[in-house]
């Protein structure tokens, strides 16, 4: 739990205080988050926060966090009755990044804003044409590329296709993630030109008996 007065108190309160849908108007969400993440001493707060944490708690941040094939996804908040969870993202060397979901043209099944706390990476902006038989990827169009350094902030929409090719050594990230917008998200990987669907293994359970 994060302690009375830090950083992630804050954000938890002011987005649990609206009074109106945060997936339907998550460019509020946005605002709020700009304004939040130019606070001074931010690292220094989740570091602190981090250092704080209970035995316990600490045991179930690990349990819920996990690693894809260029970073490690750290969930530092996930509670059922708040409709956001935080993150810290981790990202690995470049040496040790595999090609795969992050490096890849991609969307989410959530919203999220995301701040960078330290490092630097390229970021890129997709348009995504969708074939109406299958619902996967046939083509994309870069929109933007950016260099974004530390400090910077931005917002993602589940329908907002995007790719991170490349990290500075050291990168680490905060991100708020509205709860699941669509059941899956999707990917393309230019050079083969070949586009994936990605269901989370959890809400596979259900169909896990009917396969054996």
């Amino acid at each position: 739990m994060a302690t009375k007065g830090s950083a992630l108190t804050e954000l938890a309160e002011q987005l649990r205080s609206a009074d109106f849908d945060l997936l339907s108007r998550w460019e509020q969400v946005d605002r709020w988050f700009d304004s939040w993440s130019t606070r001074p001493n931010l690292r220094t707060d989740l570091r602190t926060h981090l250092l704080e944490l209970p035995t316990e708690q600490a045991n179930t941040v690990i349990a819920r966090s996990r690693e894809t094939t260029t970073h490690f996804a750290w969930c530092l908040r996930d509670r059922r009755d708040e409709p956001f969870t935080f993150w810290l993202h981790e990202y690995k060397e470049q040496r040790d990044w595999r090609a795969g979901y992050a490096d890849s043209v991609h969307n989410h099944r959530y919203h999220f804003c995301t701040t960078i706390l330290k490092g630097a990476y390229l970021h890129e902006r997709y348009a995504a044409a969708i074939k109406p038989d299958n619902g996967l990827i046939s083509a994309t169009t870069k929109l933007s590329e950016t260099e974004c350094t530390e400090g910077a902030a931005g917002c993602l929409l589940a329908s907002d296709f995007h790719r991170i090719p490349r990290a500075m050594n050291g990168t680490m990230t905060f991100l708020v993630k509205s709860r699941e917008v669509t059941p899956w998200s999707l990917s393309y990987d230019p050079v083969t030109q070949e586009s994936h669907r990605h269901v989370p293994v959890e809400s596979r359970l259900s169909h896990l008996a009917a396969r054996l």
